[in-house]
């Protein structure tokens, strides 16, 4: 049996498997928890609408310009070395944020934090594909998924939790000290039990054998793809002017222009290019990268927005907000693990179900905020439509991450998972400011309710666009399912 075998059953993929999410767990809590503290931020740090927004959209642009190249780094000279880098990087950052004198060194080291996460994130889904097959790759997203949901979910309340019981100065502090003692177990669980792989691509310690390494890890197109990105995300962090659809329609051109120049490089060698742009004709990548992709263009707003209506609109505790959005986290812990064990049976149908339910979630939230005024006015009616998100996220992250890369070669996988978490993350970025924008934009001419339910609103148009991605993905797994059978018949005749 070989080691990457013997690592995918058993005890030992239990530890890989606390080893790799510990650090996306810390990652993904600092986007949550740090919603919540905004305020306590502008208070203690007497910041600026500017620095709050770059907060969480700096963290964003960082993260989604560092993935592909990292996840094309970590192919070629270590998945394992890089994961060590990254989860390094974000517990120093997360350090040296929580003891920022000022805005200008908190959004720094949250930038920093970013590219941190960039470098072991792609890395995470590169090593299950190695370590893991089958059923046990279907669990090993199952609680991938798990962490997601929890991480987004108990993120609020924690953040919740130290800033009710701490000054405006300090609690916003120790929401970012959290992830400190995270990763550092992060770090020593993975020196401990990941597995060392001979490097793919061994490079000769010359500068002659560095040069060429450099060469393949595609530095134009590394280059075109991060500027693409900056470009592309700029405009909707700071630059919503004429000056900024320039520059965000530059961002599109250089994105033409990276796909051409990753096209002819692979056509001249098929291990050349950071991308190969085979990956995209992989119907299961694109069409289940498709969903997920349009899941998280509206999605992740919510929680922004919810924390807001609480707190603001309602005049409730950032307690309080954390615990309304403890059903959604309820919701994944009960049910990914369990999606995770059944997506190679029905992953295309749980697809459908989990985008119609997040659908569903936002015309709750919207009745939520209309009955607000009537008589039957209650919180909890956020929080059941918030399970109902729950429910949704626990039902497509793990079907959607399972089956996009159910096809994808173990060698490209990095960078395959660094191209659907970059695109994520634009789509997160853009979403989330589109969201804002809405709420506020209703905000300034009516109340809180009334931003909750036409922001809802929106968001329901977005997951209806996700709902028909889910539709064609389970029509052409279907259609794909028919064709295998009919040649299993053909060649046994």
């Amino acid at each position: 049996m070989s080691q990457d075998q013997r690592s995918s059953e058993g005890a030992p993929s239990a530890r890989v498997l606390i080893a790799l999410l510990l650090p996306l767990f810390a990652s993904l809590m600092s986007i949550s928890s740090v919603m919540v503290a905004l305020p306590a931020i502008e208070e203690g740090l007497g910041a600026t609408s500017a620095d709050l927004q770059w907060v969480l959209s700096g963290y964003a642009l960082a993260f989604g310009v560092g993935l592909v190249p990292a996840g094309r780094a970590g192919d070629l000279w270590g998945r394992r070395r890089f994961f060590l880098i990254g989860t390094a990087v974000f517990a120093a950052t997360s350090l040296a944020a929580a003891f920022s004198p000022n805005p200008l060194m908190l959004n720094a080291m949250r930038i920093a934090a970013g590219l941190g996460a960039a470098m072991l994130v792609p890395q995470i889904i590169g090593m299950i594909q190695r370590l893991f097959t089958g059923q046990a790759r279907g669990r090993a997203y199952g609680l991938m998924s798990t962490v997601i949901g929890v991480a987004v979910a108990i993120g609020p309340l924690l953040a919740g939790v130290l800033i009710d019981a701490a000054s405006a100065d300090t609690g916003w502090r120790l929401v970012f000290l959290l992830n400190v003692p995270v990763t550092a177990a992060a770090l020593v669980a993975a020196f401990l039990w990941l597995p060392k792989f001979r490097d793919a691509h061994p490079t000769k310690s010359t500068a002659a054998g560095a040069f060429r390494g450099i060469r393949k890890l595609d530095p134009l197109g590394a280059g075109l793809l991060s500027v693409a990105i900056v470009c592309v995300m700029l405009p909707v962090i700071q630059f919503a002017n004429l000056i900024g659809a320039a520059v965000g329609v530059g961002g599109l051109v250089l994105l033409v222009l990276w796909y051409l120049w990753e096209k002819r490089l692979g056509e001249r060698d098929a291990e050349a290019p950071m991308v190969n742009l085979k990956l995209f004709t992989l119907p299961s990548y694109t069409w289940n990268s498709a969903v997920i992709i349009l899941y998280f263009a509206g999605m992740p707003g919510i929680w922004a927005v919810v924390a807001i209506y609480i707190q603001q609109g309602l005049g409730l505790s950032a307690l309080t907000a954390g615990l309304v959005m403890l059903p959604s986290a309820a919701m994944v812990i009960l049910l990914a693990s369990q999606v995770g064990r059944r997506v190679e049976r029905i992953g295309p149908q749980m697809l459908v179900l989990g985008s119609v339910a997040a659908f569903i979630s936002m015309l709750v939230l919207a009745g939520a905020a209309f009955l607000q005024s009537t008589q039957w006015a209650s919180i909890g009616w956020v929080a059941l439509a918030l399970g109902v998100n729950g429910l949704s996220q626990a039902l497509i992250i793990p079907s959607a991450q399972t089956l996009s890369m159910q096809d994808v070669p173990e060698s490209m996988a990095g960078a395959a998972g660094g191209v659907a978490q970059s695109a994520q993350r634009v789509v997160t970025a853009i979403g989330l400011a589109v969201v804002t924008a809405v709420y506020f934009m209703v905000l300034s001419g009516y109340d809180h309710q009334t931003a909750l339910l036409v922001t809802s609103l929106v968001i329901s148009g977005i997951m209806l666009t996700s709902v028909l991605a889910a539709v064609g993905a389970a029509r052409r797994a279907a259609a794909d399912r028919r064709l295998s059978r009919s040649a299993t018949v053909t060649s046994g005749e």
